[in-house]
């Protein structure tokens, strides 16, 4: 199992607990927080709060990825993402930058970021691999049927468990050809990217097979559609059905989770390992 990631200038090591990446969307389109948190200001203070809730890294991003969204250019994301990763840097995290644009990446790099986290694996931009081992930092390489636009259009699988971990095991071997070392990735496989409930629910169910890789495995279930499906909850009223989720990933030794809801998760998890069910 990868329970050590290794980042630019640290090292995360998970517990039994899982490590949270609390996230910052700089976006007017989220479909989790409706763009509360565009303005850099509101931004930088709803990452202040997630360190304060014991966030274990900020995960930032200027480009929704909800279903059905639009791309943005990279001066756009740009011009969303600096100011908060400028300002965050001061909160004692490492950072990371939720893009799949080398351009961005480096211009987040340079201001001092220790993740990309990209949703295409880093396949999308030809640049990205290289840009990331060459800077050292920490990759986030995610499984994604389609695009944002269309993912969610009648997604389709013989055996999604066995197919999202065939295509975790290349995307990985194809980044450690490239010169990033294997402490160097973790590996997300993308709940909600491409999937129907039936498919999120049968990826939760078996994601221990996932540290077959030896990488750390990021999950990001928080606030999801697939938990509105099961409970009947709007967006914003996930938080039980996240802690739900988590506890079940957490029990199967996921190391990372990118939340929303961080103070509630952690107690969560604190309360679940108190009583023996880590």
């Amino acid at each position: 199992m990868g329970n050590e990631w290794k980042l630019r200038t640290r090292t995360l090591t998970a517990g039994r607990v899982p490590l949270l990446m609390g996230v910052v969307n700089v976006t007017p389109d989220s479909f989790s927080d409706g763009g509360r948190f565009f303005e850099p200001a509101a931004a930088v203070e709803h990452g202040l709060r997630l360190a304060g809730e014991g966030a274990d890294l900020l995960d930032i991003g200027g480009e929704s990825t909800r279903p059905g969204a639009e791309p943005v250019s990279p001066g756009e994301e740009l011009r969303r993402v600096m100011p908060v990763i400028d300002r965050l840097q001061g909160a004692g995290l490492p950072l990371s930058i939720d893009t799949s644009k080398a351009e961005v990446a480096r211009e987040a790099l340079a201001a001092g970021v220790e993740v990309i986290n990209d949703i295409t694996a880093l396949a999308a931009d030809p640049a990205m691999p290289s840009l990331a081992a060459a800077s050292g930092c920490g990759v986030v390489a995610m499984h994604m049927l389609g695009n944002p636009r269309s993912m969610q259009q009648h997604p389709v699988y013989r055996d999604v468990v066995g197919e999202v971990l065939d295509f975790l095991r290349r995307r990985r071997d194809a980044l450690l050809a490239a010169g990033i070392q294997q402490q160097r990735i973790a590996l997300d496989p993308g709940i909600g990217f491409g999937k129907t409930t039936a498919h999120n629910l049968a990826l939760l169910r078996t994601i221990g097979q996932f540290q077959a890789l030896g990488c750390p495995l990021v999950l990001g279930v928080s606030r999801k559609r697939f938990i509105g499906q099961v409970l009947g909850d709007p967006a914003a009223e996930r938080t039980f059905g996240t802690i739900g989720a988590a506890l079940a990933a957490a029990r199967q030794g996921v190391q990372v989770l990118r939340v929303h809801d961080v103070a509630a998760v952690r107690q969560a998890l604190r309360l679940f390992e108190a009583a023996g069910g880590l």
